[in-house]
């Protein structure tokens, strides 16, 4: 009996210190890789990081991390299904306040975004290039929390805007969000240059090219992205990444209200931050 007992002690404390968080300037990039089981990002952190905080675990967003004194942008790791499932995320800590938590980025086309249901769902890439977090663990946050949504734009003329929304969720209240089809709910814009090409989308499920839910027409194949598609969009920004001007119609990288439907914009952030805090637990 102890020495079971003092096996499973063991056991605890190196589960513990496997889900230490790590801020992104403090690692090896070369050990940060998809988990094998849920699509997530983990960590290996190489040396120590100072002055760690005892509480976190309770990490939800990057807004916790921020008010415990992080304001440099970087990989972080969040815990939206605490406490034992570490997720690394990009924190914007800079741009218009910091705290924002960034689940979609584009900038170089090293990913490629043309994926099914599955892949949308978990998540894929890496959080220090380009990424999507997952559309089960962006519900995951807006269930918890009220969000704010800002989308940070820019051309290959290095020109940059964005569109905000005062309140942004995935399915919030639905039982089963995927049977609900993550359905976008935004709405309060608040325009940066970039126009609202997101209104259009509001109450829409999300579609990938082999899970349709606009009906007849797959707008998701049709325009080689994934997205809250209706008949078929306005925004695109999960679309191929054609770099700048192209010949073909509205599947590329595409905010309309911006750029239109025949140029393939250079950069893409979509990311959210609590409404007010602190928060409940």
């Amino acid at each position: 009996m102890p020495i079971q007992f003092s096996l499973g002690l063991w056991l605890s404390a190196w589960l513990f210190q496997q889900v230490s968080a790590v801020p992104g300037g403090e690692w090896n990039w070369s050990v940060l890789k998809p988990h094998p089981q849920h699509s997530t990002f983990d960590s290996e952190p190489s040396g120590t990081w100072k002055n760690k905080h005892p509480a976190h675990y309770l990490r939800l967003d990057c807004m916790d991390i921020y008010h415990q004194g992080f304001n440099t942008s970087g990989v972080y790791q969040i815990y939206p299904s605490r406490p034992f499932l570490p997720l690394n995320v990009y924190c914007d800590m800079e741009n218009d306040g910091g705290g924002w938590t960034v689940f979609q980025t584009r900038k170089d086309g090293s990913v490629d975004f043309y994926r099914g249901w599955a892949d949308y769902k978990q998540g894929f890439g890496t959080a220090d290039g380009e990424y999507w977090l997952g559309l089960e663990n962006i519900h995951s946050l807006t269930a918890r929390r009220r969000y704010e949504l800002r989308i940070d734009l820019e051309d290959f003329e290095n020109k940059t805007v964005y569109a905000k929304y005062k309140e942004f969720a995935l399915s919030p209240t639905a039982i089963n969000a995927e049977e609900n089809g993550y359905r976008l709910q935004v709405q309060g814009f608040l325009d940066g240059g970039a126009g609202d090409s997101l209104a259009y989308h509001n109450g829409l499920k999300f579609s990938t090219f082999d899970k349709n839910h606009q009906g007849p027409f797959n707008c998701a194949q049709n325009n080689s992205g994934a997205f809250w598609y209706k008949s078929c969009h306005t925004a695109n920004l999960n679309g191929l990444y054609l770099k700048g001007s192209h010949p073909s119609y509205a599947n590329g990288v595409h905010w309309a209200t911006w750029t239109g439907y025949y140029y393939s914009l250079k950069a893409t952030a979509m990311k959210m931050r609590p409404v007010f805090w602190p928060f409940p637990r």
